[in-house]
């Protein structure tokens, strides 16, 4: 069992305060739009890896490519352009701390800032994501090996009508409900969306369009704040310990 520690949006003193090292997580996962300084304390206060995707508010990290020498980007070097030491899901499945994260960032397009994209855009990101996976799953079983499922699927906005809002930088992706249906996570986790002092429901996005009881879905979390959760790598769910929801 992994014990994770996902936050998204808002820094919560308590957590640099002793909280993450009472919590003893074995997996930081950071869901967009948090100071990339945060989740590096986060991790290094955990000793645990941490896994992140960009929200609307972070830096663009396009264009930013890691080799044998280093990071660079347009063919000269750089700096981590994330938080240092982590690990950027976006567009791609990661195997870290025993776990498979899929990962795709940004939110709804609205004011052509970083991170953000049209429906259609996401969209094709999403299929590419899915074309990733179903090639390395291909290759195991040629390989014959038993594919691993995707654990978690690490978003910074919401699934459309399953936690989004109405107002037109709120609006959820249609896309990661078939990404959902591809993948089949435990759990999508997510933030962007601010609670502004009510509780958010876990809702379970189906696995198929018309479920049956034998299809099973995924849990969304929206995790602004912090939520802690253990989970078991190809297991059926997670069970929430922990949450502190946003302001």
């Amino acid at each position: 069992m992994v014990r994770v520690l996902a936050v998204a949006d808002e820094v919560v003193d308590g957590l640099l305060c002793g909280l993450a090292e009472q919590i003893a997580p074995d997996l930081v996962l950071g869901a967009g739009d948090l100071p990339f300084d945060y989740l590096e304390t986060l991790a290094t206060r955990s000793d645990a890896p941490c896994v992140y995707v960009p929200g609307n508010h972070d830096r663009d990290l396009s264009g930013f490519r890691r080799g044998r020498s280093g990071w660079t980007r347009a063919g000269l070097p750089a700096a981590d352009p994330g938080p240092r030491g982590a690990v950027n899901a976006d567009g791609r499945v990661v195997s870290v701390a025993g776990l498979r994260i899929a990962g795709l960032g940004g939110s709804i397009r609205y004011n052509g800032g970083p991170n953000q994209y049209r429906e259609q855009a996401q969209r094709r990101r999403a299929r590419a994501l899915h074309r990733r996976e179903a090639m390395a799953a291909r290759i195991q079983t040629i390989r014959g090996r038993h594919p691993a499922r995707v654990d978690i699927l690490l978003t910074h906005s919401p699934a459309q009508g399953y936690g989004d809002e109405t107002d037109a930088p709120h609006r959820g992706f249609a896309c990661l409900i078939g990404l959902v249906r591809a993948l089949r996570p435990q759990a999508l986790v997510h933030g962007h969306v601010h609670p502004y002092g009510t509780r958010p429901e876990d809702l379970r996005i189906p696995y198929a369009d018309t479920p049956t009881g034998s299809d099973g879905a995924a849990v969304s979390v929206n995790t602004v704040g912090y939520t802690v959760f253990d989970i078991t790598p190809g297991g059926a769910g997670i069970a929430i310990t922990r949450r502190r929801h946003g302001a």
